[in-house]
């Protein structure tokens, strides 16, 4: 219990010292700031355990919200390795976004490739899924998006972190003991038991729940994509650890 006051207070302390560039970043696209009430990335960041100097690699990023926060998080001396799956950059206006991203942020590199597929980064100090965890058990034709063997793509990131290293999970929460394939593809949630027992059969070490994204009235039967809940569901924050 001490222990785990430590580490809220230290994050409290954190928060209140969050550097204001790394939210108000010069030439950060007002489709993204927009996102900050419902994300709250100052509070995420300060609960992540990434230090400056990192390594981190950020899985399906998307247009790069979490990308360009992390790159100001990590500073100069650190890195941010960006997985994008392939049709995400088959448009050309994401593309030019990511070009306009790597222009501002040095430190950033891009990585095309569903995560199973794509090269995984060596060395790293951490990995950040931010809503993408159940994606490793979503597959389409459609979007050119693969099946993944989870278990192998996490033995691969146990690999590729170094002692220490922590991974980041944010995720919606799911029906609990639905098949996870199934959830994926019908609402792109999953059981957050399930990533429990995922990372923990690839030996990390769970290390804290932080509640700051859980909110009442979500219904996990739904689509996150649904108008009614679109960036309103209910979603945990899981961090593991290599120990």
């Amino acid at each position: 219990m001490k222990r785990l006051m430590g580490l809220a207070g230290m994050a409290v302390l954190l928060v209140a010292a969050a550097p204001a560039d790394v939210l108000n970043a010069p030439g950060r696209p007002d489709a993204m700031v927009a996102l900050d009430a419902g994300r709250k990335p100052a509070e995420v960041l300060a609960h992540s355990l990434i230090k400056p100097g990192a390594r981190v690699m950020d899985v399906m990023a998307g247009q790069g919200y979490y990308t360009e926060l992390l790159a100001r998080h990590v500073g100069p001396k650190g890195r941010v390795i960006a997985i994008e799956p392939v049709n995400y950059m088959e448009d050309p206006k994401t593309a030019e976004a990511w070009a306009a991203l790597q222009k501002r942020n040095r430190n950033v590199e891009l990585v095309v490739g569903a995560p199973g597929e794509a090269a995984m980064p060596e060395k790293l100090d951490a990995a950040f899924y931010h809503l993408t965890y159940h994606d490793l058990y979503w597959q389409s034709e459609k979007f050119k998006y693969p099946r993944t063997d989870v278990d192998a793509y996490n033995a691969r990131l146990f690999a590729a972190l170094k002692p220490g290293g922590v991974v980041l999970i944010i995720d919606h929460y799911g029906v609990p003991g639905m098949d996870s394939r199934a959830q994926a593809d019908k609402t792109h949630r999953i059981d957050a038991d399930v990533v429990k027992a995922d990372m923990t059969r690839a030996g990390f070490r769970f290390a804290g729940s932080v509640p700051i994204l859980e909110i009442a009235g979500d219904d996990p039967t739904k689509l996150v994509f649904d108008p009614s809940l679109r960036g309103k569901t209910n979603r945990f924050y899981y961090r593991f650890v290599k120990p």
